[in-house]
């Protein structure tokens, strides 16, 4: 099937004028200081100077400029010299927009670089020098990688020639082999980067260096959980222990997300584990460190440090319901649900609704034709339990969903709960039809009629299971506020502002299904033939929605076909084969005109899925030997590259990390419609296109939510999808920019562009 992007989408609104005009306001600074941008080679210009056994790079950085020290290394491109781990400084701590916590060097840097094994001669080294660094004005350099000859003497002479100075340094090389104590050779530190982020720093020495797979933290505090942490890529090496392994030879810092239950102040106790080595020497035996920290109480200050401005939409509305007033939170809530109610998740509630206010109207209106208000009160009253049943879904599943840590689309997606639903449509629409009525058992209704007196009670409680059902089944998609809600419930434990965030979300959804129920009593015929035609439409309604349930499960082609039927039977409820005479009226014959024109279409469509085709919108495209495009094939020509495990993603965050590149990660499901409205509408745009080049793009299918799925969805906390998450070079997320939701091209390309700015264009 094909899905169209409505007019209003809810989810790209709310701060999208903000970040429009933040990148225009950084174009036009760009543009103003273009003649004052310096190359890279004029902006960090180095020399270099060696004795028999060591390397000195000293560099000079112009005024308003900076060299990052995480993108800094030193490699040694000539067969039979090794170098050792760089000396470099530790540099100065810098909150980077682009890569995060970093530390940066301004003005002047010296770098030495021990040489591990040479031949004994002189000999010229070929040293490749990488590095990347930014202008004040808001430019970052592409990384730059450098080849400096190096001309070393030979292996034990003393570049000064003095016999005293060489005999020092021997000495001094001698006290150097003695390995340091664990502490001093991994100076270990913790920091909080915010009320929800654990920063864990190990200042390894040069000459050391840490397993990445040994750094872990754990705790036993039932107030605080850890989430999922996040490290660079590391370096791979062959490890006599271990085989193929990550290391870092550098200082590396870990980041754990935080679950708290309560806003208020917590005592941690915390486990660390490391383990490292030094280099061609002893190995440290695993080290277990317990330390205590405490967690001040959530901050309040939205400005604050604790709650740092975000470029994603889903942490500005965290930390709206964490923080603002909470008559002001629902009241945003509900507006946002007022606009998520038109796109394309939601639109499947009118039919459900309508057919619920037509059968339970048209029973009850028989013999009693001209109660007009008496229909309308009904009608409205059944829409208010209808959203009602929808609003406490949302209310009570999220909180659970949230708190338990489960995928709400892992429950609802099954495939047995998807044709149970179904069925239950399909039950409803032979019930229009008139095959049967649906009612609770009677006992239940009479105990209803004896507390409440009133024979409504029954179909008002039909109603709001209905509500309940679509919730929870219907409305598949994740969207920005739906995420911040349920994240709200998961990091804070703040069960009261997430649930009633959540429940204004649904209300504001509800609000055009609790107009069609003011108005249904003035629209809807109340008795007489019309009002069996009318059931009879919903009828048909209620099949198209289990039609379109099931279209997850089965071929396009299939579907195609079904609908096909439907229309030809909806053509014949339109009057298309009952002949016209003189006496028939105006409304008569465009009905009729109407009918022929869907069964026309429904005809063709007929014949589109008997020649294998899958879209709607082009049944016929077969006839020119050419398949249509659809989603299903969009895999073909798509950009992304597909994943699986967690394991599959670690070795393209590895080979990103070695060509240099960002990645981004795309959380794809087949029952998502708002992930197929990404498929077809915005990763085929040329402008995402050329974004995606610049960067290493993957997709994650998880259709079939196993245990795979759920684990790489569980290792970055993914509520469901679709979902983006992009990584810096090094293979760390870059915080503050997932996507949640549908974004159309041309917002998704200026985001791309953000989130890969300090990889180089293509």
């Amino acid at each position: 099937m094909t899905y169209r992007a409505p007019a209003i989408f809810g989810l790209a609104l709310l701060g999208l004028a903000l970040l429009l005009s933040a990148l225009a306001a950084r174009a036009a600074v760009g543009r103003g200081s273009e003649a004052d941008i310096l190359k890279p080679d004029q902006a960090f210009r180095y020399v270099t100077s060696a004795t028999a056994d060591e390397i000195t790079v000293r560099w000079t950085i112009e005024p308003e400029h900076y060299l990052y020290r995480e993108r800094m290394s030193y490699e040694s491109r000539t067969p039979g010299i090794t170098l050792g781990s760089a000396s470099i400084p530790t540099g100065t701590p810098h909150n980077d927009e682009y890569f995060g916590q970093m530390h940066i060097f301004r003005d002047a840097l010296e770098v030495r670089l021990p040489i591990s094994a040479r031949p004994p001669g002189p000999v010229k080294l070929a040293l490749a020098i990488k590095s990347q660094g930014c202008a004040d004005i808001g430019l970052c350099y592409p990384p730059q990688v450098w080849v400096a000859n190096v001309e070393l003497p030979a292996a034990g002479t003393a570049a000064s020639g003095s016999k005293l100075e060489a005999l020092l340094k021997s000495t001094r090389q001698s006290a150097d082999d003695e390995p340091l104590p664990v502490a001093q050779a991994f100076p270990l530190q913790t920091a909080l980067a915010d009320d929800f982020t654990l920063e864990l720093h190990w200042d390894t020495r040069p000459g050391y260096y840490l397993y990445r797979h040994s750094l872990q933290a754990s705790t036993d505090s039932d107030k605080v959980q850890l989430g999922p942490p996040s490290l660079p890529a590391g370096t791979p090496i062959n490890d006599e222990s271990y085989g193929e392994t990550l290391v870092f030879h550098e200082p590396v810092t870990m980041t754990v997300p935080l679950s708290r239950r309560g806003p208020a102040a917590v005592s941690l106790p915390l486990t660390i584990e490391y383990q490292g080595c030094k280099l061609d020497s002893i190995c440290y035996p695993p080290q277990r460190v317990s330390i205590n920290l405490e967690l001040p109480a959530v901050s309040t200050d939205a400005s604050g440090a604790a709650a740092p401005r975000s470029e994603a939409e889903q942490d500005r509305l965290f930390a709206l319901i964490r923080d603002g007033n909470l008559l002001a939170v629902m009241a945003m809530f509900a507006g946002l649900g007022l606009l998520l109610s038109f796109t394309p998740c939601c639109l499947p509630m009118y039919p459900i609704l309508s057919g619920i206010i037509v059968g339970q109207s048209g029973a009850a209106d028989a013999g009693s034709a001209g109660q007009t208000g008496s229909t309308t009160l009904r009608s409205f009253m059944l829409s208010v339990a209808f959203v009602l049943g929808m609003a406490m879904t949302y209310t009570a599943l999220g909180a659970l969903v949230a708190a338990a840590g489960a995928q709400v689309q892992a429950i609802v997606q099954k495939p047995a709960v998807t044709i149970g639903v179904a069925l239950l449509f399909v039950a409803l629409a032979l019930s229009m039809f008139g095959l049967f009525e649906l009612q609770i058992p009677s006992a239940w209704q009479t105990r209803l009629n004896a507390m409440s007196g009133r024979q409504q009670s029954g179909r008002l409680l039909g109603a709001g299971v209905m509500g309940m059902i679509s919730a929870a089944v219907v409305t598949t998609c994740v969207t920005p506020p739906l995420v911040a809600a349920l994240t709200v419930i998961a990091r804070t434990g703040d069960l009261s502002r997430g649930a009633l965030a959540l429940f204004a979300l649904a209300i504001g959804m509800g609000i055009p299904l609790l107009a069609i129920g003011a108005s249904a009593g003035h629209l809807m015929p109340k008795t007489g033939a019309w009002m069996n035609s009318v059931k009879a439409l919903f009828g048909l309604m209620m099949l198209g929605m289990a039609v379109w349930m099931l279209d997850r499960l089965w071929s396009g082609t299939v579907t195609l076909a079904l609908w096909g039927i439907l229309l030809v039977a909806a053509s014949n409820l339109l009057g298309t084969f009952v002949p016209l005479d003189e006496k028939s009226s105006l409304v008569r014959k465009l009905g009729k005109g109407l009918g022929i024109v869907v069964l026309l279409y429904g005809l063709v469509l007929l014949i589109g899925a008997f020649g294998g085709s899958k879209d709607a919108l082009q049944p016929l495209q077969f006839l020119r030997g050419t398949a249509a495009h659809d989603p299903d094939s969009a895999s073909e020509s798509s950009p992304l590259v597909r994943i699986k495990t967690s394991a599959d993603l670690d070795a393209q965050l590895a080979r990103a990390a070695s060509a240099g590149q960002p990645a981004m990660l795309d959380f794809y499901a087949d029952w998502c419609v708002s992930c197929k409205e990404m498929e077809r509408y915005t990763f085929p745009d040329p402008a995402v296109r050329k974004q995606l080049d610049r960067a290493i793009a993957l997709q994650a299918d998880v259709t079939a939510m196993d245990a795979d799925d759920q684990a790489l969805m569980k290792r970055f906390g993914i509520i469901g999808p679709p979902t983006i998450v992009f990584f810096h070079a090094d293979g760390s997320e870059q915080p503050g920019f997932r996507v949640v939701g549908f974004m159309k091209a041309e917002v998704f390309a200026a985001h791309l562009r953000r989130a890969f700015a300090a990889a180089p264009e293509r």
